[in-house]
């Protein structure tokens, strides 16, 4: 039951922390959708220059949280396996955030119009989408490692010392196999 009300308690944490990009200003992306669509949308001087806003302002907002999440984090001393099972899964709710953002047919409208357009921006964009898909591998591995570490680590938090020794060698075990 503990877990469980952890669990929900990180979910929640994790949604509250969720990230959305800003709707593009002045361009209605979801009426862009054959390819017809994007040619003209690209040959519209004033859809482009709103399609690089738009673009600038994502990416100006990606770059904060990329540099954010890229930051040393402070702990203190005494915390655990669940303290860092908890930021990994915060830090994949952002990520997956940002995936499925990048994902959504507003954004691929966006990109198409300005890939048409030969717009300088892509170039940016696509380092930054790469450092997303990068992150959003990381903290998926990390909390998947940490999962499976979760049941040995569990009595850690619950037993006495003389307790504890019973599953250090299934730990150890976990760790061997995992690496």
């Amino acid at each position: 039951l503990e877990s469980f009300v952890s669990a929900l308690a990180g979910a929640e944490a994790s949604l509250a922390d969720v990230v959305q990009l800003p709707p593009c200003e002045g361009l209605d992306l979801s009426t862009i959708t054959t390819p017809s669509d994007h040619l003209k949308a690209s040959a519209n001087p004033d859809a482009v220059d709103k399609s690089e806003k738009c673009l600038t302002v994502w990416c100006r907002e990606i770059e904060q949280i990329l540099t954010r999440s890229d930051q040393m984090r402070k702990e203190a001393d005494n915390v655990g396996p669940r303290a860092e099972l908890e930021y990994w899964k915060k830090r994949m709710a952002k990520f997956i955030a940002l995936v499925t953002h990048v994902k959504s047919h507003n954004c691929k409208a966006l990109l198409c119009i300005l890939q048409i357009a030969k717009s300088k921006l892509l170039k940016t964009w696509r380092a930054l989408d790469a450092r997303i898909t990068e992150g959003a591998n990381e903290a998926k591995d990390n909390v998947k490692f940490l999962q499976t570490m979760e049941k040995y680590c569990d009595p850690l938090y619950r037993n006495d010392p003389v307790t504890m020794l019973e599953s250090v060698p299934g730990l150890i075990n976990s760790i061997r196999m995992i690496h």
